[in-house]
């Protein structure tokens, strides 16, 4: 199974230099998407429900503090982690959400469920680390 620093770095090899905001959410859509797609997860890790939308926190370890990255900061990962189903998965993602904005992503990831779900009463803006069940990710996103 590929783990969350394998997806960033296909992610940013494709896309190059983008906001860590971006691809907070288009490893969050990945993830989603495998979930409905394949009936399992792509990545094993939780995402939190943070203030800005969905984060892995071993991400943002790497990306802290920086506006953007690229391929360079996860040249530790594995472009092998992937079956040819989910390299193909990530890609399909990246051609849907990969033109919007960070901002609109986030938007967008704050309109649904799974991260509503988790964040429960906690106040807007307000930190938080509650994961986001893979279970809801499933169900909301076979809805759609």
């Amino acid at each position: 199974m590929p783990s969350a620093v394998d997806v960033a770095r296909l992610i940013t090899e494709q896309m190059g230099e983008i906001s860590a905001m971006k691809l907070q959410k288009l490893v969050y859509y990945s993830q989603a998407w495998s979930l409905v797609w394949e009936e399992q997860p792509l990545i094993e890790e939780d995402f939190e429900a943070w203030a800005n939308g969905p984060v892995i926190r071993a991400l943002y370890e790497r990306h802290r503090g920086r506006f953007s990255v690229d391929a360079n900061l996860f040249a530790d990962g594995n472009p092998d982690a992937f079956s040819n189903t989910q390299r193909e998965n990530v890609l399909r993602v990246l051609e849907f959400y990969g033109k919007q904005t960070a901002q609109w992503l986030s938007d967008l990831t704050h309109n649904e469920t799974p991260w509503l779900a988790a964040r429960g009463d906690t106040a807007i803006g307000a930190p938080s680390n509650a994961a986001i069940s893979k279970a809801a990710m499933h169900e909301y996103y076979s809805s759609l």
